[in-house]
């Protein structure tokens, strides 16, 4: 009984730890997107109120709550979701391939901004209270998280923000091409997930997202004399 007791426990401990950097990565991804995209001459996802840091607006049954849960219950080492993707009509952009990529990178730009402010938080963290071992949880729950969905959604494949980019830098023909993927994109990147093949991309992204935020936490910490 009391080992089952502390199972939830633990769980709920997990949970509440990789809630709030969850599901302030999606909402602040999706609200950039379509920031971005209203900025720049679409207003579709604006009229829509998914310009919000409202996170319910952006939750998906499948991607923010099913997907995370399942996860947690079974033991995986971080803790990954998506939301429900902004609508875009890029015909609406001023300057359509180029918009394009802009509005695209908004989203995976954020998650590296939120990385570098959840790191700030770490840091503050260990100065001021190392004892506090579940903020402390919670802040690396933050920077991973983010760092996962950088990586993963500049995946060069549509419909992933990577593969947005991808379709606005290839010449029209191979563009109108590449795109016919997209009906089939998220079964082939399950597949991909399922057989490994991503963690060759998703690692080495990630280790230039921590790169970037070290190149502004180090002088930061030289600046304090902590280095």
């Amino acid at each position: 009984m009391d080992f089952q007791l502390q199972s939830v426990e633990s769980l709920l401990e997990t949970i509440l730890v990789w809630a709030i950097p969850l599901l302030t990565a999606i909402t602040l991804h999706e609200a950039a997107h379509g920031y971005t995209a209203y900025r720049l001459g679409d207003a579709t996802a604006y009229l829509q109120g998914r310009v919000s840091l409202n996170p319910i607006r952006h939750i998906d049954l499948l991607g923010t709550i099913i997907i995370p849960l399942v996860l947690l219950a079974t033991g995986s080492s971080f803790i990954f979701g998506y939301a429900k993707p902004v609508p875009v009509n890029f015909s609406q952009l001023r300057h359509v391939r180029r918009d394009t990529i802009l509005v695209a990178l908004a989203g995976p730009f954020s998650n590296l901004v939120m990385a570098f402010i959840w790191s700030l938080l770490k840091l503050t963290l260990l100065l001021s209270m190392p004892g506090n071992v579940f903020l402390l949880k919670m802040v690396n729950a933050g920077i991973v998280v983010n760092l996962v969905l950088f990586a993963f959604n500049l995946f060069p494949l549509p419909p992933m923000d990577g593969g947005r980019i991808m379709l606005s830098l290839l010449p029209p023909q191979m563009a109108y091409q590449f795109a016919k993927v997209e009906r089939y994109g998220f079964f082939i990147l399950m597949g991909l997930i399922y057989l490994g093949v991503t963690s060759y991309w998703m690692r080495p992204v990630m280790m230039i997202g921590r790169w970037v935020i070290n190149l502004f936490i180090y002088p930061l910490l030289y600046f304090l004399g902590l280095s």
